[in-house]
């Protein structure tokens, strides 16, 4: 079996001879197949079981023909292994039986036992592992963003008692951070150990921060968390998530190879922004799935032309995929991203669109 390893050659900003692209939630309900299989399970009975799991991985690797998998799970997984009662609530999604509101309540927190509590997600990715002929991505949800479904209970778009742990109990908070970096050190270890190829750090809502409360309250934990695998020789991507690009040059020391960038900020300037340390990953709005193909194309073109003006770009959205997206465009979609990309990078000049 041939194994296409464009999405590690790229994260190491190696030659590729087309632009490879994955998406976030490439794993969910634009699919007709999948919103079959939602209907008799729900997301967390998925995750426990790890052939249904596996297979739920693999169907947009053969359907849409992308360059990675990434594995179906949840960022709120592991915290249950910390003692963590909670449900994924349709149309809400995180809520929490047991917020954190204390001290108290964060020196309950037990040490992860990914072994123990959480067998079934290593058994999945050893299935994947046998099964793939693209890289497989696991993921972890950065300890900002899990520490904002912890503290507020569920989503919030304010994420006031976040905020005001931070700035009235900076000790909590620090402590809290503590908790969540070793959680998510010692769950991706487990997930490389048991078959992944790349890992993607999940802060999908830090952009929530001022670039000096990003750097005085989670920064120092992001950086300790990369800097502990930066053993580990696969690819480690931070997505620090939606309206982050004032965050981008906070992250010039970080020991990752790749940095996803939403559709706020252009790949040239994100590039910019970060130094040119890393390669980048990105960014086509979502929800321009809703137009029409032609322009979908010419958008996805003049990010293409953009990325592969340096080495190491990774086609992605700038966001997870949304239900109402659709499989046919997505699978047009990424053809065109590889035929584009082959045919710009063999000349070496971009070309017109169709």
């Amino acid at each position: 079996m041939s194994y296409n390893d464009r999405l590690i050659r790229a994260s190491f900003k190696q030659q590729v001879d087309r632009v490879p692209v994955w998406y976030m939630r490439q794993a969910g309900r634009y699919d007709p197949e999948y919103r079959k299989i939602k209907e008799k399970y729900s997301l967390l009975e998925i995750c426990k079981q790890p052939e249904l799991a596996a297979e739920v991985t693999l169907m947009p690797v053969r359907k849409l023909g992308v360059d990675a998998a990434i594995l179906y799970s949840d960022i709120m997984n592991p915290v249950a292994s910390l003692g963590i009662d909670f449900d994924i609530v349709k149309n809400i999604g995180p809520v929490i039986d047991n917020p954190i509101r204390s001290a108290a309540d964060v020196d309950r927190l037990r040490p992860i036992d990914v072994e123990g509590d959480l067998s079934h997600i290593l058994e999945t990715i050893r299935i994947l592992d046998k099964e793939l002929d693209v890289p497989l991505i696991t993921f972890a949800g950065a300890p900002f963003t899990i520490a904002s479904y912890l503290i507020e209970g569920r989503p919030s778009k304010g994420y006031i008692r976040t905020k005001t742990m931070m700035y009235s109990e900076p000790e909590v908070w620090h402590k809290l951070m503590q908790k969540l970096g070793d959680m998510v050190i010692t769950y991706v270890r487990a997930h490389i150990a048991n078959g992944g190829k790349a890992f993607q750090l999940f802060d999908s809502w830090v952009g929530a921060l001022s670039p000096k409360d990003f750097r005085t309250y989670v920064l120092p934990t992001i950086t300790r968390i990369f800097t502990e695998l930066s053993d580990l020789n696969v690819p480690k991507i931070y997505f620090p998530g939606v309206a982050s690009g004032e965050l981008l040059p906070a992250l010039h020391d970080l020991q990752a190879n790749v940095i996803g960038l939403d559709w706020r900020v252009s790949i040239s300037e994100g590039r910019k922004r970060l130094g040119g340390k890393f390669a980048v990953q990105g960014n086509l709005d979502p929800y321009l799935l809703t137009a029409p193909m032609e322009l979908i194309k010419e958008q996805a073109k003049l990010i293409i032309d953009e990325g592969i003006k340096e080495p190491g770009y990774i086609f992605n959205l700038g966001h997870g995929l949304f239900p109402e997206a659709s499989l046919d465009k997505l699978r047009e979609l990424t053809a065109y991203i590889h035929e584009y990309s082959a045919e710009a990078l063999k000349t070496g000049v971009t070309i017109a669109n169709d």
